[in-house]
């Protein structure tokens, strides 16, 4: 969990650009820089009058998606969030961000500041040494299938997925031309919701210099790495390179939200949302938070009306499209953050708001309880995934509560080991695109990987490069495969979009019903020792205690259980 239209669109998602105004704004109103809000409008209102609402507002929407009624729109008015609020058509606004004007030059981008989980990639083996050959020539590295049985010997004989189940990545794209991602990539169906933030109205970079002139990255190009990695997890197929994923058989498809810089803003994931369900997918995997709240509240005292607003529409537009797309037969899958965070009780949050959308802004301390909503883990009918370690302890930085978490999966600890130092291959290893690698430094001259935490394997003369890392972001993805499992082993015909369909909530009762049971550890306040290597070559020592809830069937750790994907496709 970090912290991911150039073709025809479907019809729920239309660029309404330029929509003209109808009516003017209040004429109190003052003029400013450009920015860009996501309106929600009032359930069941009329386009006409919602597009009215918005010109009088000063407003003009850029991007609409009909299906859940939210639009972006961009003003220059300063008052615009007070005067959309204001028109009955309108049920919330929240800011977007200041809009910036892209670089007449583009150029390469080099290595993205990423913000994704890094804690893997320190470690004290090497990630080169050869290993005995199984199924795939780095199957012995994947200590994760093993843990839930998806292997030569266990869920890929009984069932290794059906191509005609698709699964949509969520995410900050997927390097589509890996060669260990290729065959079960579906590049025609795939769309990129997204467009690249070079700099924001201040000055600010965001995500890097565009690599396409349009700034509209392709449906198969990945420039952070996490939705590779995801995508890998999922479905890499058995093809005697490299390794294989959860459901080696299944289709993959980008449904592109997430920036390259690891952003996800409110109307691409909607769009994402409410593509999947019109276009037959069948599971999503949602390995981030949409920003910039980590935490949604509604009436938090520590926010002001503006924000306690903003929060609010949040909230509502991400329930609206997590609803339609479970109504439409979309299994939903999130990782549950890396937080190290009981999410079933009152916290403290010192994270948001994590992207400012005008200057003067920044993150503060906020009191968090129950109430507020991280989204999408705590939506409605969405299946949240907490991490485990090889020991199948839960990760140290996993967050958890009892009543929140679904089911646990492998999401890697490289602090898993005896002696509580790190090691690298306690993560979890998947797909990495050879362009970042190239850009990072972190290949030699003949194409062998120079760091620890990246690993090349090769079949002829195709080479696929893989890398080690960690967070709930890498357990959700091992739950997803499942899930395609279980509709390719029970689903039936899809009359509407072809390809197999099986309800959500049959899956997700396969998925939990077939998990292993997991206790609590004893005691269940169970306390993390890790030794962090310091700059000067020391360690460091560092305790945490998480106390776990609940009993065998259902816990805060493990929820119903540690995933099984034989389990699963043999219920």
């Amino acid at each position: 969990m970090r912290r991911a239209i150039v073709l025809a669109a479907c019809a729920a998602v239309t660029a309404a650009l330029a929509v003209p105004a109808q009516a003017g704004p209040s004429s109190n109103t003052t003029h400013g820089r450009t920015s860009e809000y996501v309106v929600l409008y009032k359930d069941g209102v009329s386009l006409a009058k919602a597009h009215s609402a918005v010109a009088a507002a000063g407003g003009t929407i850029v991007k609409e998606n009909t299906a859940i009624g939210v639009a972006t729109v961009r003003s220059a008015n300063t008052a615009f969030l007070t005067d959309a609020r204001k028109q009955a058509a309108v049920d919330g606004v929240a800011r977007n961000r200041a809009v910036g004007e892209a670089p007449k030059l583009q150029h390469a981008a080099a290595a993205k500041a990423q913000a994704v989980e890094k804690e893997g990639r320190s470690g004290t083996r090497t990630a080169g040494a050869s290993h005995k050959r199984s199924a795939e020539p780095l199957a012995d590295r994947q200590w994760d299938m093993k843990l839930i049985h998806a292997t030569t010997g266990g869920s890929y004989k009984k069932e290794p997925g059906d191509r005609r189940v698709l699964v949509g990545v969520i995410d900050t794209g997927i390097d589509g031309t890996h060669p260990d991602i290729a065959p079960n990539f579906d590049r025609a169906l795939s769309r990129n919701f997204t467009t690249d933030i070079p700099v924001d109205a201040d000055g600010t970079e965001v995500d890097g210099p565009c690599e396409h002139p349009s700034c509209v990255d392709p449906v198969d190009e990945d420039d952070n790495e996490h939705g590779t990695h995801v995508a890998s997890t999922i479905a890499s197929p058995l093809n005697g390179l490299g390794m294989a994923g959860v459901a080696p058989n299944v289709t993959l498809v980008n449904v592109r939200a997430g920036q390259d810089s690891g952003y996800f803003f409110l109307q691409p994931v909607v769009d994402a949302l409410t593509y999947s369900a019109d276009h037959g997918i069948d599971v999503v995997n949602m390995s981030f938070y949409t920003d910039p709240w980590l935490f949604n509240c509604v009436d938090n005292p520590a926010d002001s009306p503006e924000y306690q607003a903003e929060q609010r529409t949040v909230i509502e537009a991400s329930e609206r499209a997590l609803a339609y797309a479970h109504r439409h037969g979309v299994s939903l899958v999130s990782a549950a953050g890396n937080g190290a965070t009981d999410y079933t009780k009152t916290i403290v949050d010192a994270s948001s708001p994590d992207y400012v959308a005008t200057p003067g802004e920044a993150p503060y301390e906020r009191t968090i309880p129950p109430s507020c909503v991280s989204e999408p883990s705590e939506g409605k009918n969405v299946i949240a995934v907490s991490a485990l370690g090889i020991s199948t302890r839960k990760s140290y930085y996993s967050d958890y509560g009892n009543g929140y978490v679904a089911v646990s999966a492998p999401g890697g600890d490289s602090y898993d080991t005896p002696d509580g130092k790190a090691d690298v291959t306690k993560a979890i290893l998947a797909a990495y695109p050879k362009s970042l690698a190239e850009q990072r430094g972190e290949l030699n001259p003949d194409g062998t990987p120079n760091v620890p935490y990246v690993v090349r394997s090769c079949k002829g003369s195709t080479c696929g490069y893989y890398q080690y890392l960690q967070g709930t972001s890498m357990a959700s993805p091992h739950a997803t495969g499942v899930v395609a499992l279980i509709v390719s082993r029970y689903g039936q015909r899809d009359r509407v979009h072809g390809g197999l369909t099986l309800s959500p909530d049959r899956a997700e009762s396969i998925l939990e019903g077939t998990a292993t049971e997991h206790a609590c550890p004893t005691p269940a306040a169970y306390t993390y020792t890790r030794y962090v290597l310091q700059s000067d070559g020391t360690y460091k020592k560092v305790t945490t205690t998480h106390t776990c809830e609940g009993g065998k069937k259902r816990n805060g750790f493990y929820g119903h259980g540690i995933i099984d994907a034989l389990g699963a496709v043999s219920h």
